[in-house]
């Protein structure tokens, strides 16, 4: 008797799971604005080149919308921001992770930590790393959002919050913001004026995407 009731509460989940599958569709979300409208300046900062990716990369990439521009201040600090938007829903692209990405392109691995970036009094966790390409040097700050996660340090972490987002509210929408400089004989002058540019420009990721 109780091995039939084991088979029946199996089949019965087996059959829910099933059903869920079958029905569960993710809903489109779009960005609150489109990041063609994103400001060109902000503060002391001024966009000074806005890049449009070929199809090819579209293809690849398979963003819902995304901006790449790079900015730079009076002392002449150049700043590169990339913003993925994967808005969910049928036949939505995923966000590529850049510890694939970027040795792919490459760029060789010096470094990687998580730091606190204080945002609004507000402590933000984020990923710091540092590339090197030939001789080129270049710090990469950049974190995920998803609905509920406004910084999401680690791809695990970005698809729990979809998958918990999908569940709960029919949302897998997700987010990349990647910022990053060249590396030159002040690092920690370069490292200040990236930190800058996040709390000048986080308000705006807040505005432009969906929480």
């Amino acid at each position: 008797m109780i091995q039939s009731w084991r088979f029946i509460i199996v089949y019965l989940l087996l059959a829910a799971a099933g059903a869920y599958v079958t029905f569960h569709k993710d809903i489109m979300v779009p960005t609150n604005t489109p990041l063609r409208e994103f400001p060109t300046v902000n503060g002391e900062w001024r966009q000074s080149s806005r890049g449009e990716f070929s199809d090819e990369i579209l293809q690849v990439l398979k963003p819902t919308d995304y901006l790449s521009a790079q900015y730079v201040n009076p002392r002449g600090d150049k700043v590169n921001l990339y913003i993925g938007y994967h808005g969910g829903g049928k036949g939505g692209g995923e966000i590529h992770s850049p510890k694939h990405c970027l040795p792919g392109g490459g760029w060789y691995k010096i470094s990687e930590e998580i730091v606190p970036i204080t945002i609004g009094g507000t402590p933000r966790s984020v990923v710091q790393a540092v590339y090197q390409k030939g001789g080129e040097k270049e710090l990469f700050v950049y974190w995920f959002r998803a609905k509920g996660d406004e910084t999401i340090t680690s791809e695990i972490g970005l698809k729990l919050a979809q998958i918990r987002s999908s569940v709960v509210s029919r949302r897998r929408d997700a987010t990349f913001i990647r910022i990053s400089a060249p590396l030159g004989t002040d690092e920690p002058g370069k490292q200040a004026a990236v930190v800058k540019f996040i709390q000048d420009f986080y308000p705006l990721f807040e505005k432009f995407l969906p929480s």
